[in-house]
């Protein structure tokens, strides 16, 4: 796929997304998270590699990791306020964790002990 035809079908789900929302008068989605997953990652990354049987993500923190890995790995030199854009983006849309972080069906971490 080309560039061209990747920002094409990026603008193309973002604006079939805002319809909705927009007859329901909900807020149109346009986060900054969203814009750059959309801008830099989508054209590889789709919702399936997401739920994948061996995906990396089980917490906050390890989306965050990944999130941050794959930024690097491209070279795109996010701040980490956009790195938290883009989880919060993934993790709204996507990963739905929950319970202080961690998804659904995944033990909560044990305080340390003293």
């Amino acid at each position: 796929m080309n560039r061209w035809t990747a920002v094409l079908l990026t603008l193309a789900t973002l604006l079939s997304a805002a319809a909705p929302c927009a007859a329901q008068g909900l807020a149109a989605p346009g986060s900054r998270g969203q814009m750059l997953y959309a801008n830099h990652c989508v054209a590889c990354h789709s919702t399936q590699m997401h739920w994948r049987d061996k995906r990396l993500v089980t917490d906050w923190d390890s989306l965050k990791t990944q999130v941050r890995r794959w930024q690097a790995t491209a070279q795109l030199n996010w701040s980490e306020a956009d790195i938290d854009d883009v989880a919060r983006y993934l993790n709204d849309s996507i990963y739905r964790l929950s319970g202080g972080g961690k998804l659904a069906g995944f033990p909560s971490p044990q305080p340390p002990r003293r």
